[in-house]
């Protein structure tokens, strides 16, 4: 059993100049009763700081019952400064009270109970003086701070998220001017936190989004949250940036809407991605649409040439495996998607894809200059460099062992000039009739390139000379 206080006056003594007049207590109705109701720990000392009395939330607090008459200044087992380090008992907040003979407000400490449990607290030592205002000792009451610890400590860390998000978080009041502005805020906008916090809001929203603002304010207001909008900014430096926007009104205790928070992500390289998937989308249409309508043409034109069914079949498959290879250089060219819509190929690189099959049987030779050959004009130049090379396998300068194929590239002006010299094969002598090349110059050198070409045939072979202006040759 606990002893209580010697007498009620103890904790109810008065300064001899007040003119405060204590009640007598109820008759059943003792303080230590009424401080082990009070849920703060409570304790008293005499004027030397030796405890004469403590309540049950003391005890809990440090979680040993303090001998009484003995135990000094402080029940708990050992104290903490609140950075950690040691707190002796003779320099507790009590100790200071009773030594400096006046109440002692606003000190925290840590005290440790036996089993390592650590307890932060906020201590309210006051000194008792008698009648004649002599000290008779202390009462302390402790405050329990492990609960508001927690909340700091979250509170810390939620600031330290906030403070180190990558994206831009800023906090407004319903006046629009900023509050809080994180270092993702000063990434994305320019500002230091120093030149944000305190201006509007409105110095971030570009000049012809006018009505923006005061719609999301109007909305916060009501208590209604924005998610996932998406709208442009402007920097410091004036230029603009692609944002998301979450918008949620901030609180009060009461539940009144006092401000809002903003958190905007920069989504600049997500709208480019999307830019760029639509825009391969488009080319792949039209893509699709200009190879049907190719090989459609290339059926047509195989069969006014070919008098078989196999020699058409054979004619077509070929052609169409020459186009497949060509295309392979414009997927092959670049290697990012961002830049395949600007993809090209060479002069040089498509005529040795085109002749890469004979190159076992025969001397081929591609010199001179080399030029960037746009996509647009790869389809129909790989053809017509696959109907030279077949024209020469079946009749010309590919179809016999001895035979040779140089190709030079030269730059004229404004033009390029491809001249294809046949040397070493049987005698040539020109078609009879139009054939499939001689249609595919027509449409392709004449009519898409706005370019000519000139076929000179001779003992052992054929000169072809083709000019194309360059723009064209390299069209995307």
């Amino acid at each position: 059993m606990r002893p209580s206080l010697s007498t009620s006056n103890d904790l109810r003594s008065r300064n001899a100049n007040s003119e405060y007049k204590p009640l007598p207590l109820p008759e059943n109705l003792s303080a230590d009763r009424i401080f082990d109701a009070v849920a703060e720990a409570i304790y008293t000392t005499d004027a030397e700081g030796r405890i004469t009395y403590y309540n049950r939330a003391a005890a809990e607090l440090w979680g040993v019952c303090p001998e009484i008459g003995k135990s000094e200044f402080c029940g708990s087992w050992k104290l903490y400064y609140p950075d950690g380090s040691p707190l002796p008992h003779s320099e507790c907040p009590m100790a200071l009270a009773l030594s400096e003979r006046r109440a002692v407000r606003g000190m925290t400490a840590i005290a440790e109970r036996p089993d390592g449990t650590q307890v932060p607290f906020l201590a309210a030592p006051t000194p008792v003086f008698d009648a004649d205002g002599e000290l008779i000792g202390a009462v302390n009451i402790l405050v329990d701070l492990s609960e508001y610890r927690g909340r700091d400590e979250a509170a810390r860390r939620y600031a330290a998220i906030v403070e180190y998000s990558d994206d831009a978080i800023v906090a407004k009041d319903l006046k629009g001017l900023i509050t809080a502005w994180n270092r993702g805020a000063e990434r994305l906008f320019g500002y230091a936190a120093a030149e944000a916090i305190g201006k509007p809001i409105t110095m971030l929203i570009p000049p012809d989004l006018p009505d923006e603002e005061p719609s999301i304010l109007a909305r916060i207001r009501l208590g209604e949250h924005v998610e996932h909008y998406e709208t442009t900014r402007q920097r410091k430096d004036g230029t603009r940036v692609e944002i998301s926007l979450t918008v949620s009104p901030i609180k009060d205790e009461q539940g009144r809407v006092i401000g809002a928070s903003k958190i905007a992500r920069d989504i600049t390289e997500r709208r480019r991605a999307e830019e760029q998937r639509r825009l391969l989308l488009r080319e792949m249409d039209h893509r699709a649409k200009n190879m049907l309508a190719l090989a459609g043409s290339l059926v047509s034109a195989s069969a006014r040439s070919e008098t078989t069914v196999r020699g058409l079949s054979s004619a077509v498959s070929a052609r169409l495996s020459a186009l497949g290879h060509a295309h392979s250089l414009v997927l092959n060219s670049t290697a990012d998607d961002i830049n395949r819509e600007k993809a090209t190929t060479t002069l040089h690189a498509l005529i040795e894809t085109i002749l890469a099959p004979y190159r076992e049987r025969t001397n081929i030779t591609v010199s001179g200059a080399d030029a960037p050959v746009g996509r647009q004009v790869i389809s129909s130049l790989a053809l017509l460099l696959h109907e030279f090379a077949t024209n020469a396998a079946k009749y010309g300068a590919l179809s016999t062992a001895g035979g040779r194929i140089s190709i030079s590239v030269v730059e004229q002006a404004a033009d390029i000039v491809l001249t294809w010299v046949e040397q070493g094969g049987p005698l040539v002598e020109p078609p009879r009739k139009e054939g499939f090349g001689s249609l595919l110059v027509k449409t392709t050198i004449s009519g898409q390139l706005g370019g000519c070409a000139s076929y000179d045939w001779h003992g052992d072979g054929l000169t072809i000379t083709i000019s194309i202006p360059k723009e064209r040759l390299q069209s995307l």
